[in-house]
Order: structure tokens, then sequence, then C-alpha cells
């Protein structure tokens, strides 16, 4: 049997463990930049705020209904995550986290599967404060359909187990879009059939499935009825790619301030390296302005640089990208966005020497470790490089911030009585 733990609105949930005035309250968390609404309470969705509404054209909706808005919180949200995370490892043989507020489960060996399913929910709300949906079934794509079930049946309590028995009920229940592995087009060729259900893909011919799904839809369709074929990952594989980019909380035009951004992303991006143990090839340096603000005279441009040697080190990787910078910055507009790219990352000790350029020695090796582990332990940027900029008047957005309740020592929660 296998479990799909979902995180109920889990950005929203978050902000009510440390926030009890938010609970029973329209909650919406936006965007970068405070731009959209990103993720919905409940009590939101039945005002009829659509996701990813623009928060301008909200203001009038939020203000007759007392809506709370609040920032995106991301060294929150990262650490509630881990927190439900490490729960869920330590209950089960076998874990695959999905997504920062899914995780699959193998529960093979556990008796009593529905019990532990229920008893692992009240668990984790109480160590955690976040609520969750738990679909059980013989399939990781069933787990998943029974999860959705879960989540929207208050009669179910948070936990729905899909047994062979209730399964065809189920399945005709689930519209074929939300069945994990169909994507827009393949919902249009379903619907063109007249497979508008769950129920009905896991009845469709295999021969039909297999020539026009591919393996891939055959595999889920060998899914709906209950036949394992996708095997849990218990380790993510390493990212091939890695993107550090941000929108700036206002234009930006001077090139010293763009040297700034492309510090701060750089040092993203090379942490985001040494977690996977990953040595970076080539670097990307990007920018641009806004394209929706056609009054503006536009500009955007990238520049691609091979490395001599595959690196991590940071400062290197700094004086690289704000080099590629300078030959790309044009003078007189007004900069939106700029972002760092690792198109290229090769492991560990996998990296091509060279006769002329040394890698970094040892000890730069350590140095990194000790910034990691500080900032880790002590919260983002405990340590940072200046070339980052200390207090960045174009940094991102984020006017309704909550307290980083977790990871910063001086905005822990504070009890009073």
């Amino acid at each position: 049997m296998y479990a799909l733990v979902d995180c109920n609105n889990f950005y929203v949930s978050c902000e009510r463990a440390f926030d009890p005035s938010l609970k029973g309250r329209p909650v919406i968390v936006l965007s970068n930049n405070d731009g959209n609404a990103v993720a919905l309470s409940n009590e939101a969705k039945e005002l009829g705020i659509p996701f990813g509404a623009p928060y301008f054209s909200l203001r009038g909706l939020i203000a007759k209904n007392g809506v709370a808005v609040l920032s995106s919180n991301y060294s929150l949200y990262g650490d509630m995550s881990r927190r439900v995370m490490d729960v869920l490892a330590s209950s089960v043989p076998e874990i695959e986290i999905y997504s920062i507020d899914e995780a699959f489960l193998f529960l093979g060996g556990i008796p009593g599967v529905a019990a532990f399913a229920r008893d692992l929910r009240e668990q984790l709300l109480r160590w955690t404060g976040i609520p969750v949906s738990i679909g059980v079934a013989r399939s990781k794509t069933l787990a998943k359909a029974a999860s959705k079930i879960a989540k929207r049946d208050p009669g179910m309590k948070g936990v729905f187990m899909m047994d062979e028995a209730g399964a065809e009920r189920a399945l005709g229940s689930v519209m074929v879009e939300d069945v994990w592995g169909v994507g827009r087009q393949y919902q249009k060729l379903l619907n063109a059939r007249g497979i508008r259900t769950a129920l009905e893909l896991r009845d469709a011919p295999e021969r039909w499935v297999k020539k026009n799904m591919t393996v891939c839809g055959l595999r889920t369709v060998m899914e709906l009825r209950g036949v394992p074929c996708i095997p849990l990952e218990e380790m993510p594989e390493p990212k091939k790619g890695i993107v550090s980019s941000r929108s700036f909380g206002r234009p930006v035009e001077s090139l010293s301030e763009l040297r700034e951004a492309v510090a701060s992303y750089v040092t993203r991006g090379a942490e985001k390296l040494r977690r996977q143990r990953g040595l970076a090839r080539s670097m990307i340096v990007f920018i641009a302005t806004n394209r929706f603000r056609t009054s503006d005279p536009q500009y955007s441009n990238g520049i691609a640089y091979e490395f001599p040697v595959p690196t991590s080190y940071t400062p290197h990787l700094i004086r690289y990208g704000t080099r590629m910078l300078e030959r790309i910055y044009r003078p007189g507009f007004r900069y939106k966005k700029a972002g760092v790219m690792f198109p290229d990352i090769a492991p560990e000790g996998d990296g091509q020497l060279s006769l002329f350029h040394p890698p970094p020695g040892p000890e730069k090796a350590r140095l990194m470790d000790v910034v990691d582990r500080l900032n880790r332990e002590m919260g983002r940027d405990t340590l940072r490089f200046a070339a980052g900029g200390m207090s960045p008047s174009w940094a991102m957005r984020r006017s309704f911030l909550s307290p980083r309740y977790t990871t910063r020592w001086g905005e822990l929660a504070v009890a009073k009585s």
C-alpha cells in the first residue's frame, strides 16, 4: 500500500500555525513582489478570489471582507516543510518527498493501515500545526487521487483509503484532468474520445492507450487498476540545471545595483550547487527591462561563459558573474529583472581539470562548508558576501511579510500568559 500526504493550503497553514488570529478568516499569500495571490485559504476561495489574481485587482474585495494579506515567507515555509517531512520519515519504512507540501509513503509491513493514517494525521497536526489530507491505495496514482477525495470531502476527516470495493465509485468522481500524469493535451485527446473520468480512463482499451498516450499513458492506466508501476524515488535526482533569479522591488538603472543583484543571485545558486554536491561547468547571466511597461525603452540580453575548471566556489563565481554583467549592461534603461543560470552541472570529483587553471584548493572548500553550515543553522545570510549588498533597496518587495518564526532568533514566536 502507498499513501500520499498532502498539506492543506500549505502556505496559509504555515502562517496560521504561528498566528491563531488567522484561523477561520479569509487569508491570501502573495507571490514575489506582492504581485499575485498564489495561496488561498478555504474562506478566501469561498469569496470567489481566483488563484493567481493580481493583488491590485483584489483591494476592494479585501477591504470589504477583512481578508488577511501576507507576503510569501519562503524561509518559514521551507523550514515547516522540513519538519513535516522529518515526522513522516520517522514513521514509515520508505518516503519520497514529491514537493514542498507532498510526500509519497510506502506502507509495507504496517498493520492497520487506515488507523495508522489517521494517527499520523493527528500526530502531524499536534507536532507541526499543519493539517494534511492522506490518500491510501495500492498504487501511487490511486493514492494521489485518494488524497484529492480526502481533501474535498469533509466526511472523510482528512483520510481516505481507496480499497478495491470502493475504487470504482471513487474513480468515477475524479475528472480525468485531475489524474496524476494526465496533462492538458491528453485531457483534450481523452475528452474527444468520450473519456472524462478516471474510471473511464482505467477501463480504456490498452492498445488504444499505448498507441495514443505511449507507454507512460499505459503505465497510468495500469496504476489506476491497482498495479504499481511507479516505484518510490527515495533520493531525488540532482538537478541538471539551476536558475537563481528574482524581479526587483523597483526598477534598477545603475550598474552598481545590478552588480549587487547578480552577486546575490550567484550566491544563492552556488549554495544550491553545493547542496547537491555539484560543480558548475558554465554560467549564464541575463538582465531585462519590464516588457509590460511599453512606454519605457526595452532591452534584454544574456551572456554565457564556460569555466576553465568546474567550480562551486562562490567568490570565483561572483567575480565571473559581475564581469559578464558589465559586458551586457547598457545605461539608460530601467531594469526589472536579472538572473543567473548554471545550465551544465558536473558531480563533485567529476570535473575536467586544466593544466593552466588549477581548481580551488581544499581550504576554499572548507570555507564554503563553514559558510553553508552557519547559514543553515543560524539562518540565511548570517554570513554573507559584501558584493551582494548589506541592505539593498532593489530587493524583492514584501510589504506584508510575517516573522520568520523558526529560522531567526530575533523573530521567534513569543507566548504570553
